[in-house]
């Protein structure tokens, strides 16, 4: 009988370790599942709004910078290219930016520039049909894939839709909308805030 207790308390000690080494894993596992469901500052950072230094853009000129992940291109147009505008506002599907405005255009943005200041377009580099990335074609002329009175502007490779250098979606083309201009501010002449505008972040 004795040795039969011994046995059954030696078990019992046994148990009772393992289930305490268990529960320190486990509490060990939980805090690493808790953790990971943390956002990083990386993360944290891609929602934020984004400060940019257009001083060193010279006209003709194209930066691209990153806003909650996406590619967000600054312009800097040339007199020629706010000219073509005027060339294309017969050939696009929404001249205006009529079309889910909220969605697309902020307010400041509702002109043929579809910007702030008509030297700079802001938009997100996405085509609004199947989200792929356009090439930027700022050369007018004809080119391939491109129309004989092309006057410069954005062409999606993957399905031809085309946009000119407002971001305006070509008329008879799969993207459905223009370009995203997204809220944007000028801190001064050569910096500018993308993701938040006098009414508040995006």
């Amino acid at each position: 009988m004795s040795n039969e207790k011994q046995v059954d308390s030696g078990r019992r000690g046994l148990l009772v370790a393992t289930c305490a080494a268990g529960s320190v894993v486990g509490v060990g596992t939980a805090g690493a599942l808790v953790s990971t469901f943390q956002p990083s500052e990386r993360a944290k950072a891609a929602g934020a709004p984004v400060e940019v230094d257009i001083s060193t853009l010279n006209p003709g000129e194209m930066k691209t910078v990153e806003w909650r992940g996406k590619p967000v291109w600054i312009l800097r147009r040339t007199p020629e290219m706010i000219a073509s505008l005027k060339q294309t506002d017969g050939k696009v599907a929404d001249a205006e930016s009529k079309r889910n405005p909220a969605e697309f255009t902020p307010e400041y943005a509702r002109n043929e520039w579809r910007s702030i200041k008509p030297e700079i377009l802001v938009a997100v580099g996405i085509c609004t049909h199947l989200g792929c990335s356009p090439s930027s074609k700022f050369a007018p002329g004809p080119q391939p894939s491109l129309p004989d009175d092309w006057a410069g502007g954005f062409l999606c490779p993957c399905h031809g839709s085309t946009f000119d250098l407002a971001g305006r979606v070509f008329k008879n083309k799969p993207a459905p909308d223009n370009l995203q201009v997204p809220r944007h501010m000028y801190l001064s002449d050569t910096k500018l805030v993308i993701g938040k505008d006098e009414k508040g972040e995006a």
